[in-house]
């Protein structure tokens, strides 16, 4: 018997309505004339106790089917004289601004049950909700204390924070239900790994199982993000629970469309006022429009030119990203609410379930690279069950286009890409082991055990477990005199805490998301000229040339927070000002746009490739002729990639060489793929190697008297021990130093705050240098190095699906052709361009498009 089921069972109302408290059937009577597909499916098993995730689209209610069992349940338990003043339910949501509105959403009811009560002559005692968050004042939080909610709304963060409350944590001994929502957006990454470990030390003080109730929207495979959220037992097996998979309740009608016929010799300026033209028809007729752009200079660019084009509807359009302040966000969500706005333009921070009210349309401009994320962000429209959820994609070059097509298809027949929880991010378990040291002494077996029934941490091996027990004890010889300092006592088999400021030094700097740096950018001479994320920095590599207030520079070294340049007037940028927004191509997908290269590459010049791709792929004949005569050109030229071969480009230009590999993997893997290349070669020829990356393939650059023979790019792909040659590749990068940096926030090495002082990046970015330093040459295997190098390959590089493409090279079913041309072809025109400037500022990029574009035609044309 498996102990994760899939819900088989829908309930009828008369079944659901008998579970219920008379006065909550009533009120439900009342207020809706049916249970949606979720609550038929969840409501009653929630009552029964079991664990519950719950897949389905936004605006089907599942928000109501976790909460209306506990409802229910607390109004009889208050009819009956039998309510406690304790906290029965948590509710946790990664949005600080998702909490507000489910504690509207949930007094709304409440009040209106009680008063319908009242016309029955009830009295019915308060059901208390309170929302605790970083936002709570102190004095809210000791009103808690004294008269603790029913239903607390909290975030993950704040609930690790409050399991460490000495008064308040007594308040959660006796919780009988958690919900868990926007599993989602948790599950991929270290806040998930941080939530599951409290979860666990939650099970703890409450010394029995509660019912856990996980909500989420798209997002595969569920049996895995049912563990994640169930956890497992003490014998090491998952904890059973229910899948209600509903996420297909809701029809869902995806278009892609090309702006233009011929995405190549349109003018920029052409192309652009084509797209702005096209938004316009499509939202004129509708009365609320979301848009999507993969970047947020992106989503101001859109709104500016809608506001140029379409005089009248300027006071209806905004804008919504990370980079607003959270009362601008506020205000532009309200007026959503309300249907002032005509079109909300947003870059993903509209993704995630913040209630918008109605949406007719939601267009995205570009790929959102990932079938779960354009059926999220399309989701968002028909905010109804019975309505439909219509999007529109629209592609500005050939290759989104050709990617489109394909993530259409899949959205349209329900193939998810999969979703990837990181295992054993030592970090997160460091805060944890100081934060259970902070409750009691603890037996060490007795904690691992806790420990590993958390889905991220169950195959943890103990010695990495004790290595982080022993580093938070001071057994690392040399870090004291490096001002880090023992925080718990580790002896026979034990550990507590030590220290009388360990628990403010928790409080103080506990959570997973790093501070967000802006690095500033001096020349040599030390010339002030501006400043770059760090997320950007962090890709630099020593002569990687990009572009700051509209001039070009070379990046030679970096000290604490500052970056070191020359100016290079007039040099090809290598690296573009978006690189970090850029969202990565998922593997999965990758994979099945190799497959319709193989498909179309089979019947390209016959009087059936219309036709196959009209009917299969559902497109119109303008998308069918672009993406054909992309791939005949391909052809002519050169050779299509495929699903069974990688092709491999040699194009000498001046005194350089480059080197276009065409590996259609996603830039995550890619990435993996082409620093463990770039650095074999740097080994062997003694020279600096450019590269350069894009999803659908890497570039690499060499002096002309290094070039590599066949032999040499052969022996690439047969790398014997490719994690060490990337673990190597990584060492001095930027990658690795600003990586460390929040590594060691996290795993409280480097402290963010200390003795109620925030201590600059700069001065944290320093020490962490220091730090990794003396590490690398002491302890290699010291838990937070070990924990850096996962990190970046594992979780922001694709470490696992490169190996795997390497290995189909190894056997066989992936073959290598290598060829040499006088310019890039077709499908590498994007990886020749990958540093010129913005997608949307496209007229550099075009340009040499298509310069290069003339010049192949011309040696196809005389062949």
């Amino acid at each position: 018997m498996e102990r994760i089921r899939w819900a088989e069972r829908e309930y009828s109302d008369e079944e659901i309505y008998e579970i219920l408290d008379p006065l909550v059937r009533a009120w439900f009577k009342r207020k809706f004339k049916s249970f949606t597909p979720p609550q038929k499916y969840a409501v009653v098993e929630i009552h029964k106790g079991e664990n519950v995730l719950i897949s389905s689209p936004t605006g089907s209610g599942k928000t109501l089917s976790a909460f209306l069992s506990i409802i229910s349940e607390l109004i009889s338990l208050g009819r009956k004289g039998k309510l406690e003043d304790k906290i029965y339910c948590i509710y946790i949501s990664p949005l600080r601004a998702l909490n507000n509105d489910i504690r509207r959403n949930l007094e709304e009811p409440l009040e209106e049950i009680k008063k319908l009560a009242k016309e029955t002559g009830e009295e019915l005692p308060e059901i208390r909700v309170a929302v605790r968050t970083s936002d709570t004042s102190s004095y809210e939080k000791s009103k808690m204390i004294k008269k603790p909610p029913h239903i607390l709304i909290t975030t993950p963060e704040s609930l690790a924070i409050a399991l460490n409350a000495p008064k308040f944590r007594e308040k959660l001994r006796d919780v009988s239900w958690v919900i868990v929502d926007e599993v989602h957006a948790l599950a991929e990454n270290k806040r998930g790994s941080h939530l599951a470990l409290t979860l666990e030390r939650l099970r703890e003080l409450t010394g029995r199982e509660f019912v856990r109730i996980g909500l989420s929207a798209t997002i595969h495979p569920l049996e895995e993000v049912a563990k994640f959220v169930f956890g497992f037992d003490e014998e090491g097996k998952p904890r059973p629970g229910v899948i209600v998979d509903v996420s297909f309740a809701k029809k869902t009608k995806i278009t892609v469309e090309s702006v233009v016929e011929d995405l190549i010799y349109t003018p920029a300026n052409v192309l652009s006022e084509a797209l702005y033209r096209r938004i316009g028809e499509l939202v004129r007729n509708r009365k609320t429009t979301l848009i999507f752009t993969n970047t947020r200079s992106g989503a101001e660019r859109v709104a500016y030119h809608l506001k140029k084009m379409f005089p009248e509807w300027e006071d209806k359009i905004e804008t919504h990203h990370s980079s607003l302040s959270r009362e601008v966000r506020l205000e532009v969500e309200e007026r959503l609410k309300k249907g002032e706005l005509k079109i909300i333009v947003s870059s993903t921070s509209l993704e995630l379930g913040i209630d918008i009210g109605s949406i007719d349309l939601v267009i995205l401009i570009g790929s959102p690279k990932s079938v779960n994320r354009a059926l999220q962000r399309i989701g968002r429209a028909g905010h109804r069950l019975h309505e439909v959820s219509e999007g529109v994609i629209l592609a500005l070059d050939r290759d989104d286009l050709v990617e489109v097509t394909v993530l259409a298809h899949n959205a349209r027949n329900r193939k998810l890409d999969r979703v990837k929880i990181p295992k054993n991010p030592l970090d997160v378990l460091v805060q944890h082991v100081l934060g259970m040291a902070l409750e009691r002494v603890w037996d060490v077996k007795e904690a691992y055990k806790v420990v590993r029934r958390a889905y991220p941490f169950r195959d943890l091996p103990f010695e990495d477990f004790m290595n982080v027990l022993r580093y938070l004890a001071g057994e690392y010889v040399g870090l004291e005199e490096r001002k880090v300092y023992a925080k718990i006592w580790l002896e026979e088999g034990k550990f507590g805490k030590r220290g009388k400021m360990t628990r403010a030094i928790y409080y103080m700097n506990t959570g997973t998301i790093p501070d967000e740096a802006k690095i500033d950018v001096f020349t040599v001479d030390k010339k002030y000229i501006g400043t770059v994320e760090e997320e950007f920095a962090e890709h630099l590599m020593p002569g990687d040339i990009f572009v700051l207030a509209g001039r070009t520079y070379e990046f030679v070294k970096s000290r604490g927070n500052r970056i070191y340049v020359i100016p290079r007037e007039g040099a090809k940028p290598t690296i573009p000002s978006w690189f970090s927004e850029m969202l990565p191509l998922s593997f999965d997908l990758a994979l099945d746009i190799q497959k319709f290269r193989g498909e179309l590459k089979k019947i390209l010049n016959s009087k059936r490739a219309k036709r196959f791709l009209m009917q299969k792929y559902g497109i119109d004949e303008i998308t069918v002729k672009a993406i054909i005569s992309y791939f005949r050109e391909q052809e002519k030229y050169s050779t299509i990639p495929d699903d069974e071969t990688v092709l491999v480009e040699i194009v000498r230009e001046g005194n350089t060489v480059k080197y276009f590999f065409h590996t259609l993997i996603g830039r995550r893997a890619n990435d993996a793929l082409s620093r463990a290349f770039a650095y074999l070669i740097s080994r062997k020829k003694r020279c600096n190697v450019g590269v350069a990356i894009t999803d659908n393939g890497f570039m690499l650059k060499v002096p002309s008297d290094k070039a590599l023979t066949k032999e040499d790019i052969l022996e690439l792909f047969n790398i014997e021990n490719f994690r060490e040659t990337l673990r190597n590749a990584l060492d001095n990068t930027e990658l690795l130093k600003r990586r460390f940096r929040h590594v060691a926030n996290r795993g409280l090495l480097v402290l963010r705050r200390y003795m109620g002082r925030e201590k600059s990046l700069s001065k944290q970015q320093m020490n962490a240098q220091t730090l990794l330093n003396f590490l690398k040459r002491n302890y290699p295997d010291f838990p937070l190095l070990k924990e850096v190098y996962r990190e970046i390959m594992e979780d922001k590089m694709d470490v696992e699906s490169a190996e795997l493409f390497l290995s189909w090279v190894r056997e066989g079913k992936v073959k290598i052709i290598i060829e040499e041309h006088s310019y890039p072809s077709p499908f590498a025109f994007n990886l020749e361009v990958v540093g010129a400037s913005d997608v949307v500022l496209m007229e550099d990029r075009r340009e040499l498009i298509k310069e290069l574009h003339r010049k192949i035609m011309a040696i196809i044309k005389a062949t």
